[in-house]
Order: structure tokens, then sequence, then C-alpha cells
């Protein structure tokens, strides 16, 4: 898209934007401010914007300029560490509602990406949309064997629309961040990217299914969450068909108890759920709105919850699931030394940064809060504040923090809806000291071993073919500095803690292979022989590299 090309366009969301009155982002654009004289001229929109406030006002002006637009909002309403929160608040009641396409239409690109008449793939097939959206629609239809599923189909063309308008949106990020006055706060292009890379995974259907089915295999017993059923013989990029599901969205207070289901308990479970996909399976729904999250209203006994809607999925960095379950147990603890630590040794932040400073700013945030009974404590609005003063210290997040911070603000917001309550705190930290205790057990340990044995016996033969280049790569480099005799002090001092690891280095291994080895081939011995044997190849490890860095 040549700039020129994009001069219309642009006066079209200025226009826009003017009808609005959205008067301080105007005022903070300079290249718009002249546009104000034209406001005469541009009609009056369909509402009396006037008595509106400005998030209201932004969150209108975006569902008229389109779908695109729409999803920028819903994005940026995540970004609270950055957006003001009366702007943010509104920015989250967008509803990615958009007209239906003809269903005639639809059934055309059934038929086109599953290459088979539609009559073919499913007995009864409903043209009228269940819901439409920005990205796709959804259709109900049986299958030939009488089971109910529902179709979600993208929109035709909509892989060229969202290029465009991607392209068009690069151009408005590149022009805030020239003019805007906080755009070093905003970071538009970066918001912009954090757009593009959500509507590309949601253009790609079979990459959805993909995730309902690892979702589904994570909470295969279905007692706490179930998550509908993938048909594949009928997805594909375009079309995916899933089992179709019943029940109330999650914010139907009403609806919830005229079933009889137990809120309290149902609300424990969805905090318990939050923690367990983020930190047990490391892989969480991260757009875990009401309206995706719903309740089965026939499991009275042991209430459960449904999920919806695969398209936005997270995960994280091992080493940044580590640090940050870390940074929540001592949120919880209330160790502020700790948590400054943390945040440096987890690289989020420069080394240079003094912990003194940064523990006494993360105390200033997190003691006003401890003054308010734990379940009046909202964690989720207390992680946003600890972002907000972070960035401060140069703080560095990754798109995967930002799409955590969103679900946990969703997650807490559906808890409290069911149980005003609820203590986060109380339900969060047994859990988390869990799956935490769980996850680095000795014992779990000697399993990774024992999966990752086949390889390491397939690199031993190589092993004293690498220590003998070390050696010769270490020999060389003190030849080349013999004529500087501190140079070569320190070759050598370097040569031995190299072979102080390596030894025990694979003493430890040693160890660790044949505590794998007698668990896997002579059981009957129990486990306490192979786990202290493991142990003591775990020390041998710690202790070599301890002499190595010393």
């Amino acid at each position: 898209m040549t700039p020129l090309s994009i001069v219309p366009r642009l006066l079209r969301v200025a226009a826009v934007l003017l009808r609005y009155r959205l008067d301080e982002l105007v005022d903070a654009t300079h290249l718009f401010r002249p546009l104000k004289l034209l406001r005469p001229l541009l009609g009056r929109s369909s509402v009396d914007v006037r008595p509106l406030s400005r998030g209201a006002r932004l969150r209108l002006a975006l569902v008229e300029l389109g779908p695109i637009f729409v999803k920028a909002g819903q994005v940026l309403s995540t970004r609270r560490d950055l957006v003001p929160q009366d702007i943010a608040d509104e920015l989250a009641l967008l509803q990615d509602q958009v007209p239906p396409f003809p269903g005639a239409a639809a059934k055309a690109i059934i038929e086109a990406e599953l290459k088979a008449p539609i009559d073919r793939l499913y007995a009864q097939f409903d043209e009228t949309p269940l819901a439409s959206a920005s990205i796709a629609q959804v259709h109900a239809a049986t299958l030939h064997d009488g089971r109910e599923v529902v179709v979600k189909v993208l929109r035709p063309r909509i892989d060229m629309q969202i290029a465009r308008d991607v392209k068009l949106l690069h151009s408005l990020g590149e022009l805030a961040q020239r003019w805007h006055p906080s755009a070093d706060k905003i970071r538009p292009l970066d918001v912009v990217g954090e757009v593009e890379k959500m509507l590309e995974n949601e253009l790609d259907l079979q990459r959805e299914g993909a995730s309902a089915s690892l979702l589904k295999r994570n909470f295969a017993s279905g007692v706490d969450l179930y998550v509908p059923e993938v048909h594949w013989e009928l997805t594909g990029a375009r079309v995916l068909t899933l089992e179709r599901v019943h029940g109330v969205s999650s914010d139907d207070i009403a609806a919830i108890d005229a079933a009889g289901i137990d809120r309290k308990r149902l609300a424990a479970k969805g905090v318990r759920i939050f923690y367990e996909q983020v930190f047990r399976d490391n892989f969480f729904h991260a757009d875990a709105h009401p309206g995706n999250i719903w309740v089965d209203p026939l499991e009275l006994a042991e209430p459960r919850f449904i999920a919806l809607d695969f398209g936005i999925m997270g995960s994280l960095p091992e080493a940044d699931q580590y640090w940050l379950a870390q940074n929540f147990i001592a949120l919880f603890e209330r160790d502020y030394a700790r948590i400054a630590k943390l945040h440096v040794d987890a690289g989020w932040m420069p080394s240079t940064v003094r912990l003194d400073e940064l523990e006494a700013a993360v105390r200033t945030v997190c003691e006003p809060y401890f003054t308010r009974p734990l379940s009046q404590i909202s964690l989720a609005e207390l992680v946003v504040k600890l972002f907000q003063t972070a960035r401060r210290f140069e703080l560095t997040l990754q798109p995967q923090l930002i799409l955590l911070q969103k679900t946990l603000l969703n997650i807490e917001g559906v808890g409290r809806l069911l149980d005003p309550d609820i203590d986060i705190w109380a339900v969060a930290h047994p859990v988390l000291k869990r799956i935490l205790r769980e996850r680095y057990s000795p014992l779990r340990t000697l399993g990774e071993v024992r999966k990752r044995l086949p390889e390491w016996f397939h690199m031993a033969p190589k092993l004293p073919g690498l220590v003998h280049d070390a050696l010769q790569s270490a020999a060389r480099g003190e030849q080349r500095l013999l004529a500087d005799a501190d140079s070569l002090s320190h070759q050598t001092k370097l040569v031995h803690r190299m072979l102080h690891m390596m030894g025990s280095g694979l003493l430890g291994a040693a160890l660790i292979i044949s505590a794998t080895l007698l668990w896997a081939l002579a059981p009957q011995h129990g486990l306490w022989p192979p786990l202290c044997m493991g142990v003591a190849g775990l020390l041998a490890f710690g202790w070599g590299w301890s002499r190595g860095r010393t």
C-alpha cells in the first residue's frame, strides 16, 4: 500500500474520530488538528455523543470504522499498563459483532475447503448463522449419525481485507509513533504488531482446532472444564467443525442460580483452572471472557465450566514460567525484596537496577492493598499496577506476559461475579505451591532423565571427542598467550575449572543414568535406592558447576 493510496482511508479515520468528538486524541495528533475545522461538514453520528465519556466515544468510533479496528480496540483494552483505566474499561466492552454474510456463501466455502458437497458432509446444515464475528461466523449442523455440531467458517476474502487493513494500521501506528506526545508509553507499533499476530493466528481454523484438542487432552476428565470435541475429518484451514455444547454464560447469574449451581464452589474452581493451565500445562485460554466461558447447567454435584473459541491461546517460555511462578509466590508471601531480585534474575530488568530502590517501589504499590481484607484485594489490579511501576525501571515484557495479564483480569472478573466474597489469594496460593512442588520434585526430575536416556546414549560415543576438542582449543589459547605470564596463569585456571566441571558432570551423569536404569530394570528394590543415587548425581553436577564458576 503506497503512501498516497492510504490518504483517503486516513481521512475517513480522522473524520470518524472528529464526528465522535475525540478532541483529546485529535489535539494530541498535530497532523489531524487542522481537520477540526471540517467538523461541521462531517455530519452527526447516529447517537448523541456529547454526554458520553471519551472511552465510550472511542469505542463507538472503532465500531463504526469496522471489524479490524474493533479487534485493535480489544487488544488495546488489555494494555492496562499503558492505557488509562477509563478507556481500557470501555474498550473491554467491545463486542465483535458484525452483520452475517449469506449462508450460501458459507456453504460454498465449506465445499471448496473440504472438497465435497454439503449434503455429503452433513445431514443437515442451517444457513442462518448462530453467531457472526469479524473473522468468521458459526452455523449449526447435524452429522449423518445424528450428532449435533457447530461449523465455524471464515468470512469470504477476509485474508485480503485483513492484509489491507493491517497495512493501514501500520501507517496509523507510524503516525502516532511520530506525533503522539505519549508514544513512548503507548508504543503504538507494538500494539499493531500484537493485533497482526493475533489476526494471523485466528485466520487458521485448523490451528484453532489443534488448540482445542490440546486443551481437551489437558482436562481429559472433563470434571472441571469441558472442551468440545474436534471433528478433524470436517476441519480445514477455513472450516472448523466442533461438537455442539449447551450451557449458560458465566455472567448469567440468574440462570446459574435457577439451575441450582453452587456459585462459590464454581468461582474457586475457575481460579484453580487458571493456575493449572498456566503453571501445570503451560497452555492457557487467553480470551476467557464470559462469552467464551460457559457453565454446564446439568452438572450440579460437581459444577464445571465449558470452554469455547480457541483462536487466542497463550503459553510462556519455560524460564518465564518459572520466574513468574516464583514472583506470584513472593507476592502472596509479601516478600518484596525477593520480587525485586526475581525481576532482575529473570532478565526482565537491566542488571544495573538498584535492588533497594526497586524493592521500595514494589512495597509502595503493595502495602496499601494489604491494609484491606484479602478477600477485597484484586490480584489482577495489583499486578497491573506493579507492571506500571516496573516500567520506570525499564521493565521489558514479552507479548505472552501481556496475554497472561489480560487472562488474569478476565478470570478474576468471572470469579468475583460468581462469588463477590471470593478470596483469590487463599484459593491461588496453595494451588500454585502444589503445582510447583509436583513440577520440580525429585521424582519428576528422575522421570525427565528417564525420557532423555535414549538421547544421552546416542550422544555418549561423541563425548570423548568433544572433550578432546575442548582441551585442544584450550591448549591453542595457551600457546597464543605464552608471552603473557598473567594470561597463561589465567588460561591454566580456566583449564582446571573446565576439567572440574567435566569430571563432576561425567560423574553426575553416570549416577543419574545408573539410578534411572535401576529404577527401570529393577523396580523390586523400591524407589529409595535410585532416588538417593539420582540426588547424588544432581549434587555432583552442582558441585562441579560451583567449582567451575569460582
